[in-house]
């Protein structure tokens, strides 16, 4: 059974970045008319999304949050052990996200250096692995990035995902702590049977020259992941509280991937979580797929999140199908830190 429970690893910092430019679903939107506009807004919760230029990439928003956290932590680039990138929109094929990234934040040789192509579950999955990595002995410190583009796969055209998606990088850094502040608790699902739920189904070695173009975007089966999500997570989250020993009222926030906001409100009911402890974000930043997660921590908990200790229940789900859920300690003196990328051509850097 994929449950873990990690000593030793503390989270040294989170920090997010997304495109500057903004769009107004209700005001920008052509392909469709406003009144059918407003209902999937009213339904969705997404009001507005951050979108990114045609020529920028994950790691361009992973960039600038991994710079940024460096700075603010101090750390030497030649002191970190290892680079995780989680992403399903990379640069390329070949080579990894993780190697462009090694090279843009001139890491050194000593540093391994992945990618791990998970989607909406990728942020609980990714900080497993960073434990994990350090929990070994032989790494001190790992950054942890997940970027995600999904603006650029989603069909202008395509009611179900056009008004939803956004973008956004983070970067995570942990650090193998003897003294850390209780551990961490993980558990993680797979049903691959759904795996065509979510998919963009040309590009691939599967189909690499489809000449439909409609096959090169997103698609989505939106009953089936409404079903999954609501059947899967709420023993995910009671599941991950039974391994850690604590009450539902014993978790100060329930960070939940933004996948839209009736399938968050209906987790709430279902689950009989405090609304007051499980903070919305994508009314402003949309759906960046696991993104969302450290997102909605940065955004989401300004005023609590790097000003005071914090258990925090991380929870992914969806393209896969794939779930997961990390209840961790959030140290007091935590670097939180949230930017905004401009492309080169609008003058920034």
């Amino acid at each position: 059974m994929a449950q873990s429970v990690l000593s030793g690893v503390s989270i040294r910092g989170l920090a997010t970045s997304v495109p500057r430019q903004t769009f107004n679903n209700l005001r920008d939107t052509t392909a469709f008319p406003t009144a059918d506009v407003r209902k999937v807004v009213a339904m969705a919760g997404v009001n507005e999304r951050r979108v990114v230029d045609a020529s920028t990439c994950s790691t361009d928003l992973c960039l600038d949050a991994a710079g940024a956290l460096l700075a603010a932590l101090g750390w030497a680039r030649d002191s970190i052990d290892g680079l995780i990138m989680v992403t399903q929109t990379p640069d390329y094929f070949m080579p990894s996200s993780s190697c462009v990234l090694h090279k843009r934040l001139g890491l050194a040789e000593h540093c391994a250096a992945f990618d791990l192509g998970l989607g909406c579950s990728g942020y609980p999955y990714g900080l497993w692995l960073a434990s994990m990595m350090l929990t070994s002995g032989g790494l001190r410190r790992v950054l942890l990035l997940h970027g995600e583009t999904p603006t650029r796969y989603a069909a202008e055209g395509d009611r179900a995902v056009s008004l939803l998606f956004g973008d956004a990088g983070s970067a995570t850094a942990l650090e193998r702590d003897s003294g850390a502040d209780g551990p961490s608790f993980f558990v993680l699902r797979t049903d691959g049977s759904g795996y065509d739920d979510l998919i963009v189904e040309a590009g691939g070695f599967r189909d690499r020259f489809c000449t439909d173009p409609a096959r090169h975007y997103v698609r989505m089966n939106g009953a089936n992941v409404f079903n999954f999500t609501i059947k899967a997570v709420p023993p995910l989250i009671q599941e991950t509280l039974h391994l850690a020993n604590r009450s539902i009222d014993e978790v100060d926030y329930y960070v939940l991937h933004q996948s839209n906001r009736f399938i968050i409100k209906h987790l709430i009911a279902t689950c009989g979580l405090p609304e007051d402890r499980v903070p919305i974000v994508l009314d402003r930043f949309g759906n960046p797929g696991g993104p969302s997660v450290p997102l909605t921590v940065t955004q989401g908990l300004v005023g609590e999140a790097g000003r005071r200790p914090l258990w925090l229940m991380l929870i992914g789900y969806g393209v896969g199908l794939s779930w997961g859920a990390a209840l961790v300690r959030l140290p007091g003196n935590a670097a939180i830190l949230h930017v905004e990328h401009e492309s080169p051509a609008a003058g920034g850097s």
